[in-house]
């Protein structure tokens, strides 16, 4: 069962590894390196605190082997160490993150995200289920979607000509899950495909404050499946949920 210390030791671990992080990017060294190590660093330590505060529970992380145990754990921490590894590399970029969020199982055995916190250590803030921040009122003038700064793919590009929507490119998937649940943007449509621990602290959080999360079709959102492929997401204000799952409908049978 979740307790109050869930909450705050998610978001708790989030920001200490985010300034391991920091620090670590702060003494500079090759890009490839500094990524490895970032990954390695991160993981390590949340590893460890978990394993020493919450010794009862499972992890799945990005970093670490996948110990298929957690399939039959009625508590799962599911974390990425080091969310936009790129990102991280790279000089001036802020929109790399921390994740960590908690996976329980319910009475009828099935499971939902109860705690998490995206931590984005280079932008100096963490957005958590201790203190979720309620979504805008009102439907925005002209949808903006947060999308991949290298390429968006053809789904988006069709969702967004129909609706005549902006795209606001952005680095890693808490960095653009945090934008939807900070104003910045209205929508995070995603369809190419990635990994529970790329959206459960996300997602955890985005729920927490009202805002809708699912999968493309409506579907609902499963974590600590046997396989943490999760194929596609969408994150958004409640009051625009209706009208891009139409759109995506629409776009997903003319492709």
């Amino acid at each position: 069962m979740t307790t109050a210390d869930d909450h705050v030791l998610a978001r708790d671990l989030a920001v200490a590894a985010g300034q391991l992080l920091l620090d670590l990017r702060g003494r500079g060294g090759d890009r490839d390196a500094l990524r490895k190590s970032g990954d390695r660093l991160s993981h390590e330590f949340l590893a460890a605190e978990l394993a020493a505060r919450r010794p009862g529970d499972a992890v799945l992380s990005e970093e670490g082997v996948d110990d298929k145990a957690r399939l039959a754990a009625q508590r799962v921490w599911i974390v990425d160490p080091l969310d936009g590894t790129r990102e991280f590399g790279e000089d001036g970029r802020t929109d790399w993150a921390v994740h960590v969020a908690l996976w329980e199982r319910g009475g009828s055995g099935l499971g939902r995200l109860t705690a998490g916190a995206v931590a984005l250590p280079a932008q100096g803030r963490v957005l958590s289920t201790v203190s979720p921040p309620a979504p805008p009122g009102g439907a925005p003038t002209r949808l903006r979607l947060v999308v991949s700064r290298s390429r968006a793919p053809r789904l988006v590009r069709d969702v967004a000509g129909r609706l005549g929507a902006e795209l606001v490119p952005c680095g890693s998937a808490g960095a653009k899950v945090a934008t939807v649940i900070t104003g910045e943007t209205d929508a995070y449509l995603h369809a190419g495909g990635f990994y529970e621990w790329d959206t459960a602290a996300p997602v955890a959080v985005a729920r927490a404050a009202g805002y809708h999360a699912s999968r493309i079709d409506g579907a609902e959102l499963a974590y600590n499946r046997e396989d943490p492929l999760l194929p596609d997401i969408l994150v958004c204000r409640p009051v625009i949920a209706g009208l891009l799952l139409a759109a995506i409908r629409e776009a997903a049978h003319a492709i």
